[in-house]
C-alpha cells in the first residue's frame, strides 16, 4: 500500500468517526432530548456542548484532523489521481470543507455559543421557550444537512476514490 492510499484510508477512516459523531446527533442525541421541557433541554444540550467547546482532546484530534488529512490527501491527489477519481477527492474535499466544516462555523456554532450564554436558572417560562424555538429547528435541519449530505456523501467519495 502506498503513502497516498495510506493517507487516503486514513483520511477516510476521520471522516468516518466526524459523520458517525453527527449521526449520533441527528438520530440519537437530539432525538433523546426533545421530548424534554425547555429548561431541561437548554441545560443538557449545554452540558454536551460544553464538553466539545472544553476541547475534549480525542474530539479534537478527529475533528480538526479530519480537516488537515482530507485537505492533504486533495493537494497529493493532484500527483497521484486522474479523471474520475481525482474528480471524486475534489468534490468530496469541496463538499466536506463547505457542508461539514463551513456549516459548523457558519450556523452551528454561533447557534451553540449564544445558547451556552443562557442562565436558564433565571429564565422565565418565556424566554426558554423563545431561545429553544430560535435554535433547535434551525439547528437540526442544518445537522441533518451537514449529516447526510455533505459527510456521509463526502465520506463515500473519497472511499469511491480510494478504488483506484
Amino acid at each position: 500500500m502506498s503513502i497516498f492510499e495510506m493517507e487516503i484510508a486514513f483520511t477516510a477512516f476521520l471522516c468516518s468517526l466526524v459523520a458517525g459523531f453527527l449521526f449520533a446527533f441527528a438520530i440519537v442525541v437530539m432525538p433523546g432530548i426533545k421530548n424534554f421541557d425547555d429548561k431541561q433541554f437548554i441545560k443538557t444540550f449545554q452540558v454536551t456542548d460544553r464538553v466539545i467547546q472544553n476541547n475534549q482532546p480525542l474530539f479534537l484530534l478527529v475533528w480538526v484532523g479530519s480537516t488537515v488529512s482530507i485537505i492533504l490527501c486533495a493537494i497529493y491527489g493532484f500527483s497521484k489521481l486522474e479523471g474520475i477519481d481525482f474528480g471524486l477527492l475534489i468534490f468530496a474535499t469541496t463538499g466536506y470543507l463547505v457542508g461539514v466544516q463551513g456549516s459548523t462555523i457558519v450556523i452551528h456554532l454561533p447557534l451553540n455559543n449564544k445558547l451556552q450564554k443562557y442562565d436558564v436558572e433565571t429564565m422565565s417560562i418565556e424566554e426558554l421557550h423563545t431561545a429553544r424555538i430560535a435554535f433547535e429547528p434551525r439547528w437540526n435541519r442544518s445537522n441533518v444537512i451537514r449529516t447526510f449530505v455533505a459527510c456521509c456523501v463526502s465520506f463515500l467519495l473519497i472511499v469511491l476514490a480510494l478504488r483506484q
